[in-house]
């Protein structure tokens, strides 16, 4: 691999960027990581400067955007270098009908024939609900994913289809090039954020998932942990990196 495939969705040391934004990026730098997924990228003051003096970018990027004013959204994603702009999380009460789902489809398609004009693709990262909603009984992402057009993309947290009850490994060789990015992220596959703990330290097959989408954006992530959770992304970084999926 010629090029590294690893990044970290900044969310999982939120408490450290506010506290000293340039320095938690300088630490990241250090463990080898050349990437990270920002978030909020409209409300976290001095994210460019800080990003270009770690010597990091921003490929991916976390944004609500669907029923928001998008033009200054993807105008700060272009300034960023953001390549795919990702909406988070659409909210759980639009995803219990076909014509929701069908609804949901349509203004990511919208969105992303506006944010061409800003050199941006646009994304989708799931949480567990999403497959846990059945629809004629199939998950509602499953739906989604059929009918959501090519100019959209996916970014599938591969814990959270776990938790909804869906085998990542299967569901990416189904999604094939639709998926640019994964969240990887590691723990007993529970809906509790603080049971979730290093990267190959929990019970997803973590090797499997990352053969089923090799070319994807790996991204390390942590939405909380019991234990500190930048010493869980130098762990995750060292245990990818020693198996040789960095």
């Amino acid at each position: 691999m010629t090029e590294s495939l690893l990044s970290v969705q900044l969310y999982t040391v939120r408490e450290a960027l506010q506290e000293d934004l340039p320095g938690t990026l300088a630490r990241l730098a250090e463990l080898g990581l050349t990437q990270v997924e920002a978030f909020n990228i409209v409300g976290l003051e001095g994210l460019g400067d800080a990003l270009t003096a770690a010597g990091l970018t921003s490929p991916t990027a976390h944004q609500r955007f669907v029923a928001e004013e998008q033009e200054p959204i993807f105008e700060k994603a272009q300034a960023l270098g953001v390549r795919t702009l990702i909406d988070p999380h659409i909210d759980d009460s639009r995803w219990q009908t076909a014509d929701g789902v069908k609804r949901i489809a349509d203004d990511l398609a919208a969105a992303a024939d506006r944010a061409k004009a800003f050199g941006l693709a646009i994304g989708y990262h799931n949480h567990a609900f999403e497959f846990e909603t059945k629809i004629e009984g199939r998950p509602a992402y499953d739906l989604f994913a059929e009918i959501v057009p090519a100019s959209v993309f996916l970014e599938l947290d591969t814990y959270w289809a776990a938790v909804g009850g869906s085998d990542p490994v299967e569901l990416l060789g189904r999604l094939g090039d639709k998926v640019v990015a994964l969240h990887v992220k590691d723990g007993p596959g529970t809906h509790e954020n603080k049971d979730q703990v290093a990267v190959g330290s929990g019970s997803l097959p973590i090797r499997a998932i990352i053969e089923a989408a090799p070319e994807a954006l790996r991204v390390i992530e942590l939405d909380d942990s019991r234990d500190d959770r930048f010493q869980a992304v130098a762990d995750s970084v060292a245990f990818l990196t020693k198996e040789g999926l960095a």
